[in-house]
This record gives structure tokens, C-alpha cells and sequence, in this order.
């Protein structure tokens, strides 16, 4: 198969894209012909080495943890899924070596779920990370119907959908982004005297607060809340210090499953900023470093 691989820690230029072994199948995890995967900020910092400390990092590196495409094979006791099955997952593993970046990917079930008919492919290798992350920060904060949220970075690839996921829950959404990118929510400009804008819309402040961006948004978050202790961050390791909660998205199917419901059902879509080739993953790394995408960068596969 072809797939992108690193042979050390560093920058984008250490990818590669060149012929692997396939991958083994595990009892319970099904090879997947990959269609399209997602390019998240955690992929480059997989490889520049920031999660060491957390992480058992292996090389070769296939970088990669978002996946859409179709089962190709099953494993002694996969029974969730059947060949032919068109999957998404969040493919992440104790161990970091065998990413998604490649045209056969060997995903546990627990991963998986299935692609949402209302998505491309694009859109749904887009969807399992960014949408779990959003699903979970929501939850962590006990986002429910008749609320007000605010939420940090309303136009990126995770706020969108955290932006969706709240108003699919009933909630009112308050959301900070440059002008040019105010998505869905009701929008306010971020920067100085942000408290003082949020409160022009909520003079009673707000109920709960997801920060998407960090930069130092969970004071003003605090600010506004009514209970300080409903703020969540996947940017900000402060947040716990401060009485909030700190949020690294776990795989889940069903949670999964739950956003491909929401998508089939017309409350929730992927936004995808750019489309390139696999060969192309440093391209799409630099970009994603960059920070200026509105919405997903997706590698196309097959």
C-alpha cells in the first residue's frame, strides 16, 4: 500500500509517501480501503515531538487518526461491521506508529461507526476527531436545551461543529471569530474587550463555555459565566487550576454514530476548507500550522 511515513521527529518536510507492508488485522478491527482522511493539529505535533511526554511514539510514523472509507476485510470477531460497509473513525491507538495516512488502514471497532449517507467523503474523514472533540467539551460542560454557550474559536474545524452540536441540543450559541469567519452562532469579534461585547447579547452572562483556541480566553470565559466551574478547554492546561476541566477527546462509537445522526438528519455538516492529494500531506501539515483554515483540511485517497 501507499502511505505517508516520517523516520524521525521534526517538520512537515520529513514526510514521505512510499510503499508499506499492508496491515495485520486484529480480531477485533477490520481493514478499511481509506477514501479520504482528516488533517488535524495534532498530527504535526505528533510529529514534532510535543506529545513524547504522553504518548510512545514509534518509527517509522504513519501519521494520521481521522478515517472515512469502505471494510474490506473483517477480523475473527469484528462483528460490527460486514464487508462493504462505508465507516468513518477516530482511529487512535495506546500506541502511535500506524496512523491513517494510507490507503488500507487496520481500525478496532471501537473506532468506527458509520459514514453518514448526508456527508461526502471529504466531509465525513473531516468529521470523527473534530466532532467527538466538540461532542465531548459539550458534554463535560452539561450543554442542554434553553442555555447559553460561548464558544471560543466558532469558525475552526472543531468550533463549527461544537457551534452545530449546542444549537442541535436547543441551545443559544455565542460565538468568537474574525469577522469574515462568524459561522452559524450569533457572532462577536475576539480581542480586547470581548467580555464587554458577549455581554451586549447576554447582560445576565452565559451558562457554559467551550474554548477551542487557548490564548488565554478562560478568564474572560470566567467572566461571563454564572458558574465558573462550566468552562472546558482543549487548548489550555490552566483551565484545571482555575476550576474547569480539561478535555483530550476519546475514541467513541457511539458518540460517533450519534454526529452521523445528527448529519442525516440536516442539523450538522462539514465545512472543508481544502482538498489534497496524499502525496501532499507536508502541504497540507504546513497549512494546518499556518491556522488561518475555515474548517477541515481533508487528504484525498482513493
Amino acid at each position: 500500500m501507499k502511505a505517508v511515513i516520517a523516520h524521525r521527529y521534526g517538520d512537515p518536510d520529513q514526510l514521505t509517501c512510499t510503499d508499506r507492508p499492508d496491515p495485520k488485522v486484529g480480531p477485533d478491527s477490520v481493514l478499511v480501503r481509506v477514501k479520504a482522511v482528516g488533517v488535524n493539529p495534532v498530527d504535526w505535533k505528533v510529529l514534532a515531538g510535543h506529545l513524547d511526554p504522553l504518548m510512545n511514539v514509534h518509527f517509522p510514523l504513519i501519521p494520521g487518526w481521522d478515517v472515512a472509507g469502505v471494510v474490506e476485510r473483517t477480523g475473527l470477531d469484528a462483528t460490527e461491521f460486514a464487508v462493504g460497509d462505508e465507516v468513518v473513525g477516530y482511529v487512535r491507538k495506546d500506541e502511535v506508529q500506524h496512523g491513517t495516512f494510507a490507503e488500507l488502514v487496520a481500525a478496532p471497532v471501537r473506532t468506527l461507526a458509520r459514514k453518514p449517507a448526508a456527508l461526502s467523503w471529504q466531509q465525513a474523514a473531516g468529521l470523527p476527531l473534530a466532532g467527538l472533540t466538540a461532542r465531548q467539551v459539550l458534554d463535560r460542560v452539561g450543554v442542554t436545551k434553553g442555555e447559553t454557550v460561548l464558544v471560543h474559536a466558532a469558525a475552526g474545524g472543531v468550533g463549527s461543529l461544537g457551534v452545530q452540536i449546542a444549537v442541535a441540543r436547543g441551545a443559544r450559541v455565542i460565538g468568537t471569530a474574525s469577522e469574515r469567519n462568524h459561522l452559524g452562532a450569533e457572532p462577536v469579534t475576539y480581542g480586547d474587550g470581548l467580555a464587554g461585547r458577549v455581554r451586549e447579547l447576554a447582560p445576565d452572562g452565559v451558562d457554559a463555555a467551550a474554548d477551542f483556541v487557548g490564548n488565554g480566553v478562560i478568564d474572560v470565559s470566567q467572566e461571563l459565566l454564572r458558574d465558573t466551574s462550566r468552562v472546558a478547554s482543549i487548548a489550555d492546561n490552566d483551565v484545571l487550576e482555575k476550576g474547569g476541566h480539561m478535555v483530550w477527546v476519546r475514541p467513541d462509537s457511539a458518540g460517533l454514530a450519534a454526529l452521523g445522526d445528527l448529519a442525516d438528519a440536516g442539523k450538522l455538516t462539514v465545512h472543508v476548507d481544502t482538498v489534497l492529494p496524499l502525496s501532499q500531506a507536508a502541504e497540507a501539515f504546513r497549512r494546518s500550522q499556518e491556522g488561518r483554515t475555515r474548517g477541515k483540511i481533508v487528504l484525498e485517497v482513493s
